[in-house]
């Protein structure tokens, strides 16, 4: 049997035929994609930041710091001490 035969005139989606299995579909025009984004979306969203931040926060702010101070020592290690130089010509 020749492929070209079996796809003739068939969607992506329809080219096997498979029983058995039972699928249910939601037309497109029937769903709300952003039903409740707002309503119940921004107050969840607020929730879980409150819930969250003190579990991720403190080591962010921890590792900025070591961060900091890190940066702040090399430059200061890298600098030149101008009193070295005093004396060159």
């Amino acid at each position: 049997m020749r492929l070209t035969n079996i796809l003739n005139g068939q969607h992506f989606g329809n080219l096997a035929k498979v029983h058995g299995i039972v699928t249910y579909k939601i037309s497109p025009f029937e769903q709300r994609a952003f039903a409740g984004a707002i309503s119940h979306g921004l107050p969840n969203i607020f929730r879980r930041v409150r819930s969250n931040v003190f579990t991720v926060a403190p080591p962010f702010i921890i590792g900025y710091l070591i961060y900091n101070m890190v940066e702040a020592e090399h430059h200061h290690l890298t600098r030149k001490n101008p009193a070295e130089f005093a004396n060159d010509e």
